[in-house]
Formats: structure tokens, sequence, C-alpha cells
């Protein structure tokens, strides 16, 4: 793998200025003209179904732009004619999100399966630790690695997957740097927005919220500070932004107090949530607009699109983020995914004590700095080596690749130690060797909003070997999981197993990693696999 390292300091006084601007001060004009448009994103919250891969048109690879992938990768004919006869390039805007993953666990435990729409494999992948190498500094490091998959000659399935020789997992794998100490990190100004509708009167909603903000109160650090927020039918501030030196009993009472009352008005809590965050938006912090709930919004405006747009201005000015944790067994997941990304944020799901200390224990505290803004990755295929390809989910992360360069659109925010998976399934043109594909991926620095890019490339000969028993376990378990999550959506991959055999790999995957997520992704299988028999 080769990898090179590229800064770009254009109109650098302007830049610096208002990147100062933005992260030391709660300032205006840093992101002012930022949009979060549909036209800016393509395909915002939509649950496209899986896109099929289309024969080789003789022409040129059809790929993923080209034969049926998502939409805001698809060219217009002004732009076809200035490029090649077909489109090798894959954009997509980062995501660290797990929610979807976390959810379907808790429905399939449940005794019943996930709706279709709920699955986004992207979640699912990025569930799991990986081995990606750690960069040195701020940014990324770049992997690209894969392997062979198995099938039998010639077969061609519903969605037009061709499953004979050729067919690769190609896998990207992008990492920051984790936090060295919890002291090195800026101070954290955080506005817990709480829903206290009666839906969260249920075991496992509003009493699991209180044990993870009272764990969380005792483990910030006394220059953190803390909002409080909640809303039912009505949204009420019920402790201001206020420092934790010297307020932690202060806190620990207003959390205890909280009950469920009436109906879910997700807008009105989410508005002034972000009021609060504003007004106590702190120089020199990380500010973050948290929001718990199980996003079953019944009363107010219920579309994500009409909650976001009523705080936009302040959003994009002030360059809050949103983290959004949901709870319950009926769960918006939907709606919380779209808050997120409207937001510059991400998701996640807990259901157990034990996933809520991991949130709000090991890794809120550390995660509330930024390695990273509007991160975007782009990767390229070599049409000489590369006949089709395409991007396992990622579906409403899709960026234009024009706009790849284009800063003004809107990519994901990383912290530190995340890690992000990107899984392609490429059929390779017979006797291929070579270049197979280059990965970039491009971001702003948080403090300066200086942009950097990052590249990682990968040859045949790296993705020869068969995916079972010879490569990476790390490798393996990102196929289970990207594997497992198309069966739930009903979807399908090359040379996909059946539900009970990706059990036993995952179970098998399971005991020689002793990887305790990995055995839960082994009877989340098996629980399918019951429902569905």
């Amino acid at each position: 793998m080769k990898l090179s390292t590229r800064t770009y300091r254009g109109a650098a006084a302007a830049i610096l200025a208002g990147g100062m601007l933005l992260t030391a001060g709660c300032g205006a004009g840093g992101q002012a003209d930022r949009s979060h448009s549909g036209e800016q994103r393509a395909n915002d919250g939509s649950k496209p179904a899986p896109a099929p891969i289309a024969p080789d048109g003789g022409g040129g690879a059809p790929a993923e732009g080209v034969d049926g992938g998502s939409e805001g990768q698809r060219k217009d004919d002004a732009l076809q004619d200035s490029r090649p006869p077909a489109d090798y390039l894959s954009t997509f805007a980062l995501d660290v999100d797990t929610a979807s993953y976390g959810y379907a666990r808790r429905t399939l435990a449940d005794g019943q399966r996930p709706q279709p729409g709920d699955i986004r494999p992207e979640e699912f992948v990025n569930s799991f630790r990986q081995d990606y190498p750690r960069p040195k500094g701020d940014g990324f490091s770049v992997t690209v690695d894969g392997a062979r998959t198995r099938g039998a000659e010639g077969e061609v399935d519903g969605e037009g997957w061709s499953d004979g020789e050729g067919w690769s997992l190609v896998r990207v794998g992008l990492s920051t740097r984790p936090s060295d100490r919890a002291g090195e990190r800026p101070p954290a100004a955080l506005t817990f927005v709480i829903d206290i509708s009666g839906s969260m009167a249920e075991p496992g909603r509003l009493d699991l919220v209180q044990e993870s903000l009272g764990i969380l109160t005792d483990e910030l650090r006394d220059d953190d500070s803390i909002a409080v927020v909640t809303f039912s039918d009505e949204a009420e501030t019920r402790l201001p932004m206020t420092r934790l030196k010297g307020s932690r009993e202060r806190i620990h009472s207003v959390i205890d107090s909280l009950e469920p009352t009436d109906s879910t008005n997700v807008e009105a809590g989410v508005r002034t949530g972000y009021d609060e965050a504003v007004e106590g938006c702190r120089r020199g912090a990380t500010n973050r607009v948290v929001l718990l709930s199980d996003a079953l919004a019944n009363t107010g405006e219920t579309d994500a699109d009409a909650i976001l747009d009523r705080i936009d201005d302040a959003r994009r000015e002030y360059g809050i983020t949103l983290f959004g944790v949901g709870v319950g067994s009926e769960y918006g997941d939907e709606l919380m995914e779209r808050l997120a990304d409207k937001g510059d944020g991400h998701t996640t799901y807990v259901s157990t004590s034990q996933q809520a200390r991991k949130v709000f224990v090991d890794q809120l505290p550390t995660h509330v700095e930024l390695r990273a803004r509007d991160a975007k990755a782009q990767v390229a295929f070599d049409p000489k080596t590369v006949k089709q390809f395409r991007l396992i989910g990622y579906e409403n992360r899709a960026v234009a690749d024009e706009d790849f360069r284009n800063d003004r659109v809107d990519g994901g925010e990383v912290g530190p130690g995340h890690t992000v998976t990107a899984l392609y399934a490429v059929r390779l043109r017979e006797d291929a060797s070579g270049h197979v594909a280059t990965a970039t991926v491009r971001w702003l620095d948080p403090r300066t909003r200086a942009p950097h890019e990052q590249t990682g490339s990968v040859e045949t000969d790296a993705i020869d070997g068969a995916l079972w028993g010879g490569a990476s376990k790390r490798l393996q378990i990102t196929a289970v999981a990207a594997y497992f999550a198309e069966s739930l959506r009903g979807g399908s991959m090359p040379g996909a197993p059946g539900l009970g055999e990706l059990a036993e790999r995952a179970g098998s995957l399971a005991k020689s990693t002793e990887d305790g997520a990995v055995r839960q992704l082994a009877e989340a299988i098996r629980q399918a696999q019951k429902l569905r028999d």
C-alpha cells in the first residue's frame, strides 16, 4: 500500500481566521454559507434498496454510478461528455454511526425481524473493532485490502450478481489517532436534550438515560459544562449551561428528578436544546447537543428537515454538532439518523447498562473533541483491471464525485480513536494484474479548517487470497457483518453464505479473536435464522 499526504493552504489567512473563530469561539461566519440540503448531499435520509450490478456494457466497465448505484453519484450528460465513458469513482461522506446494528440486535432479541428500511450495512460494519494502523498525528491512516469471494461459476442471482470467478471484497479502512489522555482534550459544553414522554416510561429507556447521565456527571472534568433540556409535549430547560466544578450535586438532583409525562415533541426539544447550546456556547470548548430519545415523534413537527430547518442558521453559525443516542424496543431509527446527519453528528443505540457505560463513560468523555470535520472519501477504480464494483451501504451518505474537494459540501465529523470502513464488491477483468484502486480521504482541520488529504492504494495480488481462512480475521468479521446486513434488508452480495454458515463463521471468529462483540454478532445471526425458519 502506498501512502501520500497533501496539504492545501489556499487562502490561508481567510481560512485560518474563519476557522479559529468557529472552533475557538462559537463565532459567526465560519460555516455561514454551508448547505445541508438534498442538493448538496444526495439521498439524504432515503432508504433505497441495494442497487444491482449490471453486466459489462462493452464500452467500459459499468461501475457504481452507471449500473444502478446511488443517485448522487450519477453524472448528468454534460459532465459525462468531459469525463471517461464510464464512472470509476465512488464518493461518500464518512459515517461513524452504529445505531442501525444496535437496534437490529435488540429487535432480533425480542423475537422480531428488523424492517429492511432500518438496515444500513455501513453501521453494521462500523460496529466492530478493526486492525488498521493509527496515524501518528491528527487526520487519518488509510488501509486498503481485500480477498476473493467464492461462488459457482456462471451463476447470476436476482440482483444481477454474477458469482463466478473475479469477484472480490475490497475493504477501505480509515482510522484516527485515539486521545492520549482525557486531560489533553479541550473542555466540553454538552447540552443534554432528554425525552421524558410517556413512551420513555418503559424499562430500559428513561431509567437507563438517568443512570448513564449520573455516571457521566462523575466522569467529566471540572472544566466541562452541562445543560439539561427535557421535552414531552413541550420543552423545558431544567439546567442552564453549568460548570461541573462545585455543581455535581445540583446536576445529579436534576437528573434524578426526571419523570415520564406525555407525548413526544422532538421538534420542541431539539429547538430548545440548540437555543440553550447557543446561549451557553463556550470559546475553546467542544460544543455539542446530545439527544437521548426513542425518537417516536408524535407531536409538533415530526419530520427531520422541518425540525432542523428551525435551528439551521444557529447550527451553521456556531458549529454545534449533534450526537443522537437511541433507546427503547420501539425506536424511530430513521428520524434519529436523519437528525444526526443534518446536525453534523452521529448516532448510536443502547439497550443495556453495559452498552450505556461504554458510550457515556468509556467513549463520550474522550470523544467530545474532533479529529476531522467534513471528512469525505473517494475511491478511484482502475478501468484496466476493474470490470464492476459496488459500495455496500452508504446510500444516504453519497456525495457527487465532482464535490469531493468542494469544502462547502457537507462531510462527516470524526473523533479520536474512530475507525471507518467501506466495503466494496469488486469484479476484476479476466487475467487482471496491477493497480486496482486508490482511496483518498479529505478532511478539514477542526481548528484551522485547513484541508488535508491522505491516500492508499491496492494491487491485484493484495486481494487475490481466499476470504475464509486466509484473510485477516478482521476482514472476515467485516464481511460477515456486511453479508448479515444485506440478508436482513433483502439484498445480496457475491459469495454470500446462508445464515447458518454465516453464524458458524461468526462463532469461529469470536473464539479465535476472543471478541465479545463478535459473539453477539453470531447470536444475532442465529436469532435471524430461527425467525426465518
